[in-house]
């Protein structure tokens, strides 16, 4: 059922490439729920946005594909008009995907250690260590992410031995706590996790979604503009390699949550 499962989801994403409508046969149109905001509610929906995004000839690389249970998630870039990067998750019910949701930034890097957003391993292991991974991950996110225990770093991490994908930040520990601690070493951004909303697993890869908002001050070649900057509503899903009890390394993406005026469906974000 899990290998299946992923085989129907490698076939739809590709389907974003010719645009044909038989790819999208993998959901169930009666129960579907689209959680991104910006598509249309079904499979009808995919399909639309499948054949519109076809006539742009683009290119899709599945660079990772997991399950966890009913769910199948996937780590992808997008060559449209421009390049991009993304998580998919889909939900099933038996042989059907009842409910999907996904994060789709551009693509940007190389980082400061010269990692692209997407290179590194691909396959699972430790798949006897789901559960304790998954737990890892989630005490992590809660305690320095979203509470923002900063002196709990050490224990989730062995020291330098950490690599980052994020385009902003460089490898290490020390890079990292910079980075959480100092807004100023991201370049004037700010990003604050507020909950977590899901984490899913499969071996040593554990992925999480959660929310939270992003303030962005302007750069100038001398300085960062000072005042009051907006909080921009956003969703984080990072994706964390864990190995012997340690996150080793992690990729992630960002994207603003529209407007609630701008919604094509009811379901929300998250």
């Amino acid at each position: 059922m899990t290998s299946k499962r992923k085989d129907q989801i490698y076939t739809l994403l590709k389907g974003i490439e010719t645009g044909d409508a038989a790819s999208v046969a993998v959901v169930n149109p009666e129960k579907y729920i689209q959680r991104n905001p910006q598509t249309h509610e079904g499979g009808e929906g995919l399909a639309a946005l499948f054949k519109r995004l076809s006539k742009s000839l683009p290119r899709v690389n599945i660079v990772r594909i997991f399950s966890d249970g009913d769910y199948v998630f996937a780590h992808t870039e997008y060559d449209f008009a421009t390049s991009r990067v993304g998580f998919e998750i889909f939900r099933f019910e038996g042989d059907l995907a009842v409910e999907h949701w996904d994060n789709i930034q551009p693509r940007k890097g190389p980082n400061p250690s010269q990692h692209s957003m997407v290179d590194g391993p691909t396959e699972a292991t430790d798949l006897d260590r789901t559960n304790y991974n998954r737990e890892i991950v989630r005490s992590f996110v809660d305690d320095v992410l979203v509470k923002a225990h900063l002196d709990k770093l050490v224990h989730y991490f062995h020291d330098e031995s950490y690599t980052e994908h994020n385009p902003r930040i460089g490898d290490g520990l020390s890079t990292l706590r910079s980075a959480l601690s100092d807004p100023e070493s991201k370049a004037g951004i700010t990003i604050k996790y507020d909950r977590m909303h899901r984490i899913l697993a499969e071996g040593s890869f554990v992925l999480t979604v959660s929310e939270g908002t992003v303030s962005e001050r302007t750069v100038s070649k001398a300085t960062v503009s000072e005042g009051n900057v907006p909080a921009v509503h956003s969703s984080f899903f990072d994706l964390f390699r864990v190995a012997n009890g340690k996150v080793v390394e992690h990729w992630d993406t960002t994207e603003a949550v529209p407007a609630r005026s701008e919604w094509k469906n009811d379901n929300g974000k998250f």
